[in-house]
This record gives structure tokens, sequence and C-alpha cells, in this order.
């Protein structure tokens, strides 16, 4: 096989050395103190903000905080919204705080909100989508869950209801020249290259697609940026697209952070940062246009 991560041996799986090679080439690359834990603290004189974990990696450094807005409506259901799951995508972590900054106490009439903006701050601060273990959070959110960022978070939502739960992601160059490279050269796989798509999309359930719940977030989001189109198979990373925007996985199966709360309304947003068409700016606000669009149609609904 030919070698295409400068980590391991094309073709077998990483032992811990590997792995080890792989967390020691990791640089911090900026401050998540800075752009994240001192906009929290601001929140903290509007709304109940908690720690509800740390990294062990250092605990000090990466303390995980959570936004509650609780609703003057004592029968208002619950909704759930999660950012920097993968600590590299960048617009999940900063729309959450937008949302929480400009849009979320519209809601406390109707609804009571759980914010976790940054729930991977290592990977915040390395710009990856790993944990330090080398494991992808966004595909570990079942019990005994070997990722620390996941557990935490799971522990957080264990017996609530919920209503919605957004997921806010990114689709960015970098899945395509390093990340999917490197999980097939962690796995001991050949690399098979895709296509990133430009612009922004959502990923519904499979077990529970909520097509009127995608389209509305997609009809609220083309306000702020441009809809990624279906690829020559009518596809958008190697699925089926669904409708304009919505692809769906199996995120129970697939262990990902917007199965977890067995929620009536799930979605995944994906944000395209490296688009010619979109600025930092953008890419924020289309994840709050995401979240606002999404809650206001679960509420009507």
């Amino acid at each position: 096989m030919e070698r295409f991560y400068p980590i391991g041996i094309p073709g077998e799986p990483w032992g811990d050395s590997e792995k080890q090679e792989w967390f020691e080439a990791r640089t911090i690359e900026r401050s998540y103190r800075d752009e994240v834990l001192a906009k929290v603290e601001v929140l903290g004189h509007s709304f109940d903000v908690a720690q509800y974990g740390s990294l062990p990696i250092d605990s000090r450094r990466y303390p995980l905080f959570a936004v509650t807005i609780g609703s003057t409506n004592p029968d208002a259901p619950w909704a759930l919204v999660t950012g920097g799951v993968h600590g590299y995508e960048t617009s999940g972590v900063q729309g959450a705080l937008r949302f929480l900054e400009t849009a979320a106490a519209s809601y406390r009439d109707r609804l009571n909100l759980l914010v976790a903006p940054c729930v991977s701050p290592w990977g915040y601060e390395v710009i990856n989508r790993w944990n330090p273990n080398c494991l992808d959070p966004n595909r570990s959110f079942y019990n005994s869950s070997p990722s620390e960022e996941a557990a935490h978070l799971m522990a957080l939502v264990a017996g609530r209801t919920f209503l919605a739960h957004l997921d806010l992601h990114e689709t960015t160059d970098s899945d395509e020249t390093e990340f999917r490279p490197a999980v097939a050269a962690r796995d001991g796989k050949a690399s098979d290259p895709g296509i990133i798509p430009d612009g922004f999309y959502t990923v519904g359930d499979t077990e529970n697609p909520q097509p009127g719940f995608q389209a509305a977030i997609i009809a609220g989001v083309e306000q702020v940026t441009h809809i990624a189109p279906a690829d020559d198979a009518g596809q958008i990373i190697g699925s089926d697209v669904t409708q304009r925007g919505v692809i769906n996985y199996p995120n129970v199966e697939l262990g990902l952070c917007a199965g977890m709360t067995g929620a009536t309304f799930t979605t995944t947003t994906e944000v395209y940062p490296d688009s010619p068409k979109a600025t930092d700016e953008i890419c924020i606000e289309a994840q709050v246009a995401a979240v606002k669009a999404g809650l206001d149609f679960a509420l009507d609904t």
C-alpha cells in the first residue's frame, strides 16, 4: 500500500507508539481560555453557567462548561445545543456562543435551553478532530465511552427529555487533506479520497429523519449563506441527498453526538468555512440561523 500519511506503516493499524507520535506532533495554536472561557464567564452574569467536568490531560486548562437558560414557563420543553464536539470546527463553538449572546434569552418564555459550546477544548486549541488519544469524540457517544469529552456530555444530559438537539459542525477542506487520511492510517486501511461540498448542509437521523425540521433549517440558513449542491451521483460526502442540502446518518449506530438524547428533532449542521463565498462571520451567523430556525420549527410543530 502506498504511503499517504507520515505516521505508521501503510496497511497496519496504529499501536501505542504511533498514537504517541501523533500526539507529540500536535501544537497549541489558539487559546481556549481567551476565545471561549472568557465569553462563557461573561454569560454567567445573565445565565446559569456550571462546570460539568474537565479533561484529564490538563484539568485546570480544560474545564468543561455548560450554560442553562431556564424558562419562565414551568411546562416548557428542553432543547440542547452543542458545539465543538470536533474542536477544530470553529464556527460550531463560536456559533453556540453567539446564539447565547444574541438570541437565547428570547426563547425563555417557551423553552428551557442547555448549551455546551465547546465539548472538545483540547481539540479546539490544537485545531484537530481527534482527542489526545486519537479518538473521534463524534464517533464515541455510547455507553462506557473511551472519549472523556463524550462521556462527560452524556453524563450531563442523562435523565433529561429533550424536544430538540442541534449539534453544530463544519466540513472543511482539511477533512480531505488531513483527517480522513489520518483515520485510514490509524485503522490500517487504504485512503479513499472524496469531495468536499461547497456550502451548508445538514445531517438528519436515518431512524428519525424529520424532513420538515431539516428543511426549515436549510431555509433559515439560506438567508445567510449558500447551500451545498449534490454531486454528480446525487450525494454529499458519499451519502444520498434526501432533499436539498440534507443527508441522513444512523446517529446511534455511529455513536454521533446528535443521537445521544433521543430528542424528537435532531440535526448535525455542517458549515463550509473554506468556501470563497464565506467568511468567519458568515459561518458563525449561519450556525445561529440554523439553531433559531430549528428551534422555531420544533416549538411551532
